[in-house]
């Protein structure tokens, strides 16, 4: 893993605190694994339930499950569900989003900027739970009517975090009337945002649907460059064949990325089909697997086989 270097913006008494949770965050590499759970507000039942979707995933207990089979993923989602579950599942590391809106009624209208817990609440929960709570998580749609106020709310929120030892990440979408949101120039510009209010991870979309796939991994640079030293992570996108994820996946990280924040493309699936994959991307974000290795791991190859490549395979986890 490489050296630990703390933003200014924490504290000395608590540099252990934030090396401690980047540590738990990152399962002890530079890259991180984020299991997106904020989707429960997100976009209400829509993507839990429904013809192509996994029975299972109507429960929320499917997410913490995923989480906890994921060999090192991180899952994000808001305060209660983690209060309600956390007991069952302390050995999980959590990122607390603080901030949300339904889908329900005209996006535009919509003021999400007013976090729905402070950072003080969160690190007296953390306190009180003794749960592996290691970050704090916060949405920001550039170009909305109310950008300005999820900027303040965003930058008060990254340096609450520091202060008291947390990691704070951010989704960053350019998202409104005129916002060209796949456009990788106004991606970018969302990164050095991110890098602009100290975030240490940002999440932001890749480029899937391009046709010309090396381009695109090429142009997309210019994000991860903007970004500066924030890490990036991409967006995992609608449910695709998971060949493909895991091919995107390896293409993305080819640019400099540090991860993948995947919701509906893992939780919709069903419980063994998930933990397999999710196993696979833990393989290959936090142990540097290559494609092939991660596709072993993912049809459950790996144990079948008794050769030399195997052996380095499960040494994996």
């Amino acid at each position: 893993m490489k050296k630990i270097t703390p933003p200014l913006s924490v504290p000395l008494n608590k540099i252990k605190e934030f090396k401690k949770n980047w540590q738990l965050l990152t399962a002890n590499s530079d890259n991180l694994f984020l299991i997106a759970g904020d989707q429960k507000i997100e976009h209400l039942n829509d993507d839990f339930y429904g013809p192509q979707i996994a029975k299972e995933d109507n429960n929320p207990r499917h997410l913490f499950n995923i989480a906890n089979n994921s060999k090192g993923g991180a899952l994000a989602t808001h305060l209660g569900l983690i209060s309600q579950y956390g007991q069952e599942f302390s050995n999980l590391t959590y990122i607390v989003k603080i901030n949300g809106k339904t889908n329900i009624g005209p996006n535009d209208e919509k003021n999400s900027s007013q976090p729905l817990w402070s950072v003080a609440e969160v690190c007296n929960f953390k306190k009180n739970s003794g749960l592996k709570i290691a970050a704090i998580g916060y949405t920001v749609y550039l170009g909305h009517k109310y950008e300005a106020e999820m900027l303040k709310q965003a930058a008060e929120a990254i340096y609450q975090a520091h202060q008291n030892g947390l990691v704070a990440i951010l989704w960053m979408y350019p998202r409104g009337k005129g916002v060209k949101e796949e456009d990788i120039h106004t991606i970018a510009g969302g990164a050095g945002v991110a890098a602009s209010l100290g975030a240490d991870f940002v999440k932001i979309k890749y480029p899937y649907q391009a046709k010309n796939k090396k381009k695109a991994a090429l142009d997309f640079k210019e994000a991860v460059v903007a970004a500066g030293k924030t890490r990036v992570i991409c967006v995992g996108g609608s449910k695709q064949p998971a060949k493909d994820l895991l091919s995107f996946l390896e293409q993305q990280l080819t640019t400099g990325t540090h991860g993948l924040a995947i919701g509906r493309n893992l939780h919709q699936r069903s419980e063994t089909e998930a933990y397999r994959l999710a196993q696979a991307i833990s393989a290959m974000i936090l142990k540097k697997a290559n494609l092939k290795d991660a596709l072993a791991i993912y049809q459950n190859k790996v144990k079948t086989k008794s050769n030399k490549k195997t052996k380095k395979i499960l040494n994996l986890f």
